[in-house]
């Protein structure tokens, strides 16, 4: 074949540049000019990323070729690395002592007498010389273990940049775009790009999102194990609905209206307790505004979840009735050291104070902080008969129904029998037919005696 020839894939030749009359020529310049690129771009990257200042990205740069210059040679203590993050290059000088020609026992740390006087005339034997060396020259291995160790100091400090950012941030509002829904939780980016996690269970149960759908949640968790940082969001915390109510509210944010406790059972029903520092300020119509406008864009955010917003007060018994609204309570015995009340109604009040579901007494429960049962006051034209405890029925009726039934206020057979079956079913969450054979049990209980 005739010199100065290429070579291709087709066998074709073609013509070299005359200063490379080899294919090895050839392919060894093809190799170098990839090198070059690659470490041009290394540089490229390292400098485009986000939340990284000049500080930083020269301590990481330095770190990071003297990480490559150890594992070449055991030891970078005789090499400066000094890196310009304006131009994006750096330059690296070693150090060697200048030893007589026949006694260099580490090439890496000694240079000959014959050597340094190649550099400089003047060297004499002790003396230290100080060589720049083309990083491009350890090979196209370092190049790629540079890549390397830089991509995982980026990802690092990458890590460190969105932990700093979210960790003060728990309990804010954010909004995020939906990326991907999964079946336990769901993929949100913010306006940076960061990846955040909405838990299934932190979702209020009417939500249903779409791949683009903007969420408003808030800053739940932000765990951070083994330098991976993971965001959580929130729609069903307390503090969501807290937040939503400050941005809506201008005298909460003013600090003219304070929230002292939120009870939600999300997507259904809410019970906030709110306390002026004005006289002149009524708390519970400043937080609903006129026809309910104030909270009109909430529940709509909270798929109609209702909102019951109650003036707080550190009389328990007080407040406790206000919880039970809008239920009248008759009379209420209040157990301090156990955290339990004892709420009195008369008969008609029973339904409004268990709600539907059991829900408002869940709520009042949750927002005073005490186990609440309540009790059928007895009506003064009314005789005076028997009655008997659902736990004395355990026996007979399953220990989970006897507990749904007083979860939803039920404390007495006799406060069963007075109510429907399907109303019984509906308060305590419970089928109808479960209902219809407790209430069966109970009734031959009385037929008895």
């Amino acid at each position: 074949m005739a010199v100065g020839a290429g070579w291709g894939k087709d066998n074709r030749q073609h013509e070299l540049p005359d200063n490379l009359k080899t294919k090895k020529q050839y392919i060894t310049m093809a190799k170098k000019n990839i090198d070059t690129a690659s470490l041009i771009d290394t540089f490229a990257e390292f400098k485009e990323t986000k939340s990284i200042d000049a500080a930083t990205m020269v301590s990481v740069l330095e770190e990071s070729f003297r990480s490559v210059i150890a594992k070449m040679f055991g030891s970078d203590d005789n090499y400066d690395v000094i890196v310009n993050p304006a131009k994006g290059d750096c330059e690296i000088y070693r150090n060697r002592v200048v030893v007589a020609d026949d006694e260099v026992t580490d090439t890496n740390r000694e240079i000959s007498l014959s050597e340094a006087r190649k550099i400089a005339d003047d060297y004499e034997i002790g003396e230290d010389v100080s060589e720049r060396i083309d990083f491009m020259k350890f090979g196209r291995r370092a190049i790629l273990n540079l890549r390397q160790t830089l991509a995982g100091k980026i990802l690092e400090l990458e890590h460190d940049a969105l932990y700093n950012k979210y960790k003060d941030r728990v309990g804010e509002v954010i909004s995020a775009e939906v990326y991907q829904i999964w079946k336990n939780e769901m993929l949100l980016v913010d306006d940076e790009g960061n990846e955040l996690l909405l838990p299934k269970n932190q979702q209020i149960p009417g939500d249903f999102f779409h791949k683009g759908d903007i969420v408003r949640a808030v800053v739940n968790r932000v765990d951070n194990a083994n330098n991976n940082p993971k965001i959580y969001l929130s729609r069903t915390a307390p503090e969501f609905l807290q937040r939503l109510l400050e941005a809506e509210v201008p005298e909460i944010n003013d600090g003219l209206i304070t929230i002292k406790k939120i009870a939600r059972i999300p997507g259904e029903r809410a019970k906030i307790a709110v306390e002026s520092y004005d006289d002149r300020i009524d708390p519970v119509g400043a937080c609903v505004g006129v026809k309910g406008r104030r909270v009109h864009g909430i529940v709509r955010e909270l798929h109609n979840e209702n909102l019951d917003v109650i003036n707080y007060t550190t009389n328990i018994s007080l407040f406790m009735q206000r919880a039970l609204s809008p239920a009248t309570v008759s009379n209420i015995v209040i157990d301090e050291e156990n955290k339990t009340a004892q709420v009195y109604l008369k008969p008609k009040e029973v339904s409004l104070a268990i709600g539907r579901n059991g829900l408002n007494i869940k709520l009042a429960g949750m927002i005073t902080g005490y186990t609440i049962d309540v009790f059928r006051e007895a009506d003064e034209n009314e005789p005076q008969i028997d009655d008997i405890y659902l736990d004395e029925f355990k026996d007979e009726i399953d220990s989970w129904v006897v507990d749904a039934l007083k979860s939803a206020g039920y404390q007495t057979a006799r406060q069963i029998l007075a109510a429907s079956s399907e109303e019984v079913a509906d308060q305590a969450d419970l089928e109808v037919n479960t209902v219809e054979d407790v209430i069966k049990v109970l009734k031959e209980e009385f037929e008895q005696e």
